[in-house]
């Protein structure tokens, strides 16, 4: 690495690392190959489902839709509204969720160098659960449970921002603590009103816990995608800049890189897709934990390469996993549910292999 450094072009210096130009070559077809998956899967969520629908229906109610095409009047009113109203938002939101989660996850854990750290480090999770239980018991008092969640996850960060910096600083030991305590506060209170609410509320609440896109629909697509991949492309494009805040503060200064400046601006970010995804479809875990670490160790820990892959393998993954909670059983199962059953045995693997070696 010191070697690396000497050289006058900072971005260069930090792929150098990485190998040669295959080897960049390389990335990019991976990049690729990953982009080719969540094409595949997409097509494929779309076509499943327990109402049985052929694979060329389902592509001409979308074409005929997408170009509004006359032929679309003549369809099956009953395939429309399942094609175009059901699976193909579902299909959408999941994408987008598991973008903003597996992306946040690549950068909470460069920005804090631990790959055991998730995007719900900072309890956005806790906070946003208990916007949208407020949300659920008091509705009378807030305008959509959508925006309390959001605006509850998104204080957790900015509580856990207020309470860790000190001298201008933000240490991020005590930025870490400050986000389990809050956490662990905002469980409590999400407790406290499971506790006091009527039956039907309190079915709500665990529902939205599970999390889930029973009830994605176009108006979700058309509010979370934009923040997004707005957010995702101006993190990515900060890609190079991680690499330095990865390699530690003190390492960063010396580069010229404010890490204070960076991390802030970093972490906003994540939180902003993650507040949104989880305000959207309830808390979903283990997406922004597995995904980052898997594309790591396929493509090593420049996070130019490993954001963008982090983010296409999320999306295939959530997909997959949303896909078999509809279809496995003749009632839906939770997403939250899947997902943790398949994160648990991999962080098991994860912290028996391969958790302390990631970034050394």
């Amino acid at each position: 690495m010191a070697g690396c450094l000497k050289d006058s072009s900072l971005l260069e210096d930090l792929a150098c690392e990485e190998g040669d130009e295959f080897s960049i070559h390389g990335k990019l077809m991976i990049l690729i190959a990953l982009f080719a998956l969540l094409v595949l899967t997409s097509s494929a969520a779309v076509v499943f489902g327990a109402y049985k629908i052929s694979i060329a229906d389902v592509y001409s109610i979308i074409l005929s839709n997408l170009l509004h095409l006359s032929e679309a009047q003549n369809m099956d009113s009953l395939k429309d509204i399942i094609v175009w109203d059901l699976r193909l938002p579902r299909v959408l939101l999941a994408i987008t969720v598991g973008f903003a989660l597996a992306a946040a996850g690549a950068t909470f854990q460069g920005c804090f160098r631990n790959p055991l750290v998730e995007p719900y480090i900072l309890g956005i999770s806790s906070g946003a659960a208990f916007g949208a239980a407020m949300g659920i018991v008091f509705h009378q008092f807030f305008f959509s449970i959508q925006l309390s969640a959001f605006l509850f996850g998104s204080l957790a960060v900015i509580l856990a921002y207020g309470i860790a910096r000190v001298n201008k600083e933000t240490p991020t030991i005590t930025l870490i603590l400050a986000g389990v305590i809050l956490g662990s506060l905002f469980s409590a209170a999400v407790s406290i009103l499971k506790y006091i609410s009527n039956d039907s509320a309190l079915r709500e609440i665990v529902f939205w816990l599970m999390g889930g896109f029973y009830f994605a629909s176009w108006s979700d697509v058309a509010l979370v995608t934009p923040v997004v991949m707005l957010s995702f492309l101006a993190m990515w494009s900060l890609g190079w800049k991680l690499n330095v805040l990865s390699m530690g503060d003190d390492e960063a200064r010396g580069l010229g890189v404010n890490p204070e400046k960076y991390k802030l601006i970093l972490i906003g970010l994540a939180t902003l897709m993650t507040s949104i995804a989880v305000s959207t479809v309830g808390i979903i875990a283990w997406v922004g934990l597995m995904m980052p670490h898997a594309t790591r160790m396929i493509l090593g820990p420049d996070h130019r390469f490993v954001i963008p892959a982090s983010a296409m393998l999320g999306g295939s993954y959530l997909l997959i996993c949303d896909t078999m909670a509809r279809t496995l059983t003749s009632s839906e199962i939770p997403v939250g549910i899947i997902t943790s059953l398949l994160g648990a045995p991999y962080l098991i693997y994860l912290l028996r292999t391969r958790g302390k070696s990631v970034f050394e």
